[in-house]
C-alpha cells in the first residue's frame, strides 16, 4: 500500500488547478491517476480511448479528442513513447496550443527536448522538459525522483502540482536538455550493473551455481565495496579535477583482473563484447605508464573524442 502521507503534506496546498494528460501507458496512468487523488480536475487522452476506463471511473474526464484535451486544462502533461509520436500528435494542433503550459515527460535525448522548447515557443507555449527516474509504482511517493529543466519562474509556478508526482522532483536548470542528460547517464550506469551482473551469473551458472545461492555475498560486495566507491564525494570531485592516484587498487591490478574475467568467460564461452573496450583502454592506460593510478584513470579515454 502506498504511503500516503507525503501525497497529504502535498495537498495541503490551495493548487487544484485543472491538469491534462496525454499518453496513457504505465506511466501516464500513474501520473493522472496521482493529480486525480491530489484533488486536480484532470482530463485525459490515448490514441486507445479504453486504456482511461479506470481513470473515468475514478472521475477523469476523458477527452474524445487530442484538441479537446489541450482545450480543457492550461497544464497540459505529455507522457508518450517518443518525442516523434508527440511532435506527430500536437503538431497539427497549431494555434491551439498558445497560452499552454507544456509539461513534457517523454523519453528521449537531450537534443530532441531543446529542438521541442524552440518548438513550443513558436506555438506561443511555455515549456518544460522532465525525465522520470522512477518506475509507475513509485509515482506519488517520496522517493520518486524527477528531473526539470527550462524557465525557473515557470517551475516554481506549478511546483506544488509537479511535487505532488514524487517528493523528489528536482530543478535543474534553465537548459531544457539538462533533465534527460541525468536520465541518460543514470541508465547508463544502470544497464552497465544490469548487465554487469547477468554476467556474472553466466559464469557461476557453469558450475551450476544458483544466484539464489550467491544472493547474500553480491549483497555484501555491493554495499561495502561497490556502492560506497561509486557514491564517495571525494571521488566524485578528484573524477571533476582529473585526479587519478590511488593508494587503493591501482590500473594495473585491475588490468590483470580484466584479463582473467575475459579469459576465462571465453573459455566458458560467455560472450565478453562488452567488457573487451574496457579491457583496451585499460591496457592503453597502462601501456602509456599509467600502471599505478586507479582504474578511474581510464576516464580520460572514455570521453576523449573519437577520430
Amino acid at each position: 500500500m502506498k504511503d500516503t502521507s507525503f501525497r497529504d503534506a502535498v495537498m495541503t496546498g490551495e493548487d487544484r488547478s485543472p491538469v491534462t494528460v496525454i499518453g496513457l501507458g504505465n506511466m501516464g496512468l500513474a501520473l493522472a491517476d496521482t493529480f486525480l487523488k491530489g484533488g486536480h480536475p484532470t482530463t485525459v487522452w490515448n490514441r486507445s480511448a479504453n486504456k482511461a476506463d479506470d481513470l473515468v471511473t475514478k472521475g477523469a474526464a476523458r477527452a474524445t479528442s487530442i484538441a479537446e484535451a489541450i482545450s480543457a486544462s492550461a497544464v497540459v502533461v505529455v507522457c508518450l513513447s517518443t518525442y516523434e509520436v508527440m511532435h506527430r500528435l500536437l503538431a497539427p494542433l497549431g494555434h491551439e496550443l498558445s497560452d499552454r503550459v507544456i509539461i513534457n515527460l517523454t523519453t528521449g535525448t537531450p537534443e530532441e527536448a531543446r529542438k521541442t522548447a524552440k518548438w513550443a515557443a513558436e506555438c506561443g507555449s511555455d515549456y518544460l522538459d522532465g525525465a522520470i527516474m522512477a518506475i509507475p509504482q513509485m509515482i506519488g511517493l517520496p522517493e520518486a525522483l524527477i528531473f526539470y529543466g527550462g524557465p525557473k519562474a515557470l517551475f516554481e509556478a506549478h511546483e506544488p502540482m509537479l511535487k505532488l508526482l514524487g517528493g523528489s522532483t528536482t530543478y535543474l536548470s534553465e537548459d531544457h536538455g539538462e533533465p534527460l542528460l541525468y536520465d541518460l547517464a543514470l541508465l547508463t550506469m544502470l544497464y552497465g550493473a544490469w548487465y554487469s551482473y547477468l554476467h556474472a551469473h553466466a559464469l557461476l551458472s557453469r558450475a551450476c551455481i544458483s544466484a539464489t545461492k550467491i544472493l547474500p555475498y553480491v549483497t555484501n560486495w555491493l554495499n561495502y565495496v561497490i556502492v560506497p566507491s561509486l557514491t564517495d564525494p571525494n571521488a566524485a570531485r578528484a573524477l571533476d579535477e582529473s585526479i587519478y592516484a590511488t593508494d587503493v587498487s591501482n590500473l594495473t591490478i585491475n588490468k590483470q583482473g580484466l584479463d582473467n574475467i575475459v579469459r576465462s568467460s571465453k573459455e566458458l564461452g560467455i560472450s565478453v563484447d562488452w567488457l573487451t573496450p574496457i579491457q583496451a583502454l585499460a591496457t592503453l592506460k597502462v601501456a602509456e605508464g599509467y600502471g599505478a593510478d586507479g582504474f578511474e584513470r581510464i576516464f580520460e579515454a572514455i570521453k576523449k573524442p573519437l577520430a
